[in-house]
């Protein structure tokens, strides 16, 4: 891995004056800057906009070179942890938006709050990953680019029993009902979601106006105890009852819902849109997608969005990678990501394909530094099982689920 370098006419022994200064938006000169993206974007059809990006900002930039690594999901992680602890950071790095948070609790990443305004379409930006790169009221990740969660069902099912692609919950409702009657294939789950499927719950939760947790005065406040969050927690628990055969207690990986799909015992299941790729040549000429829809008829459920965030780590040269952020966020940028099957970061360039439209209403999970002490506890898998399996009501689960984030967040 090659370290940041910092322009040739910076002198050895200012080195510590060029880190605090860049790290505080200054703009020494400089005759390169090292960009981190995934290897995603070597593909032959996303090469080009990087390369595109690059020469908008060399525009602005003449002379200062743009040095882009490519690093895998496996260990980029890793290999930014040594540049932190070596002072070699890069200057721009992508981040996945699950990952945003710890570092920036850390204080690995610089503030860019007062750059926002001048960033494309920073008031649009899908908030599923504009939420992801946001810490105590700052702003330290700007979204890169998203993929939504839809429905996968199996047209064949659909059209043999007459059933339209619903536009509402209770549509979805109705239709799994009558895909449970039409098929009696032991195990067959008219739409399989796993019952500790919290990806799937939260996405109730949000649809109702309900909430995780907020924050009031600096302290966190579990929140699903709220009116709001119980009447999606209860939506949540009806529609598992009259639509899914999976267990209530197990999670969403044991086994993958694409796996029983590929078995023929789906009729739909509700997952990241990649899911069509694992469905089986069986099915697959008879699969298609559609979004997955609110309570509120004509409207998505909102979804937990995957994807990444663009961010300007401790010590780089803070100037120059908003720039180049700018530069590779543009609408020109954004315009050719969705044009080889991106999801942009802006609700105004949002399309109307299945995941476009998916992506319109999405949500995430507190950006606090405790946060995935929540998830390795199995907090809201331990509330939705209690709810599912009837040892606690709706609100008697909710209630000791919020208590327990309220605790751990502000532990």
């Amino acid at each position: 891995m090659r370290a940041r370098i910092i322009g040739a006419a910076v002198l050895v022994g200012a080195a510590l004056a060029v880190v605090a200064s860049t790290a505080s938006g200054g703009t020494q000169a400089a005759s390169s800057i090292t960009v981190w993206l995934q290897t995603d974007a070597q593909a032959t059809n996303w090469e080009p906009i990087v390369k595109a990006a690059n020469a908008a900002f060399q525009k602005d930039h003449p002379g200062v070179a743009v040095n882009v690594q490519y690093q895998t999901w496996g260990n980029h992680l890793q290999k930014f942890d040594a540049t932190l602890a070596g002072g070699s950071t890069p200057d721009v790095i992508e981040m996945g938006n699950t990952e945003m948070t710890k570092y920036m609790a850390a204080g690995a990443f610089q503030d860019l709050t007062s750059e926002k305004g001048s960033i494309p379409n920073s008031g649009t930006w899908l908030e599923g990953l504009a939420a992801s790169g946001r810490y105590g009221g700052k702003l330290y990740g700007v979204p890169y680019y998203a993929g939504s969660r839809v429905v996968t069902y199996r047209t064949d099912l659909f059209k043999k029993a007459g059933i339209k692609v619903p536009t509402s919950l209770a549509q979805f409702t109705a239709a799994a009902k009558k895909l449970g009657t039409q098929n009696k294939q032991k195990g067959f789950s008219p739409v399989y979601i796993a019952g500790t499927d919290w990806y799937v719950a939260m996405g109730f939760v949000y649809d109702f106006g309900g909430k995780i947790a907020t924050q009031v005065s600096g302290k966190w406040k579990g929140t699903l105890a709220s009116p709001r969050a119980v009447a999606g927690l209860t939506a949540y628990k009806n529609f598992f009852n009259a639509a899914s055969k999976a267990s209530k207690t197990t999670d969403e990986s044991h086994p993958n819902p694409y796996t029983v799909y590929a078995q023929g015992l789906v009729g739909s299941m509700l997952g990241p849109a990649w899911f069509s790729c694992c469905v089986g040549d069986e099915y697959k000429n008879a699969t298609a997608q559609f979004v997955m829809p609110s309570h509120t008829k004509g409207s998505p459920m909102p979804g937990f969005l995957g994807g990444s965030d663009l961010a300007v780590p401790i010590g780089a040269n803070k100037a120059l990678a908003v720039d180049w952020i700018k530069a590779y966020t543009s609408n020109s940028s954004m315009t050719s990501l969705r044009g080889i099957g991106n999801i942009p970061n802006t609700t105004s360039l949002l399309g109307n394909s299945v995941n476009e439209r998916a992506a319109k209403r999405s949500w995430f999970v507190p950006t606090a530094k405790n946060w995935v002490n929540v998830e390795n506890g199995n907090i809201l898998r331990n509330m939705l099982s209690q709810i599912l399996t009837g040892r606690l009501t709706v609100k008697q689960a909710a209630q000791s689920a919020s208590d327990n984030i309220a605790s751990v967040l502000n532990g």
